[in-house]
């Protein structure tokens, strides 16, 4: 049986929308993301899959902004 979880990390940095796709085509990079989505207002970005936080939160980070869990 396949559990999808949700995992929600802190995002620092997004100014703009173009920066909230940067970070969701970015996490949607990491294997085991099924999907993302991020909001600049809250500094945070929600994402769906079994992906470890760690591949998450750096890969945020590879796409130039501050993460973390």
């Amino acid at each position: 049986m396949y559990s999808c979880m949700s995992t929600t990390i802190t995002v620092e940095g997004m100014t703009c929308g173009h920066c909230e796709q940067t970070v969701e085509e970015a996490l949607r990079e990491v294997s085991g993301v099924t999907d993302a989505a991020a909001d600049r207002e809250s500094e945070q970005a929600s994402v769906d899959g079994d992906a470890d936080t760690t591949a998450l939160v750096q890969a945020v980070e590879d796409a130039g902004y501050t993460a973390y869990a």
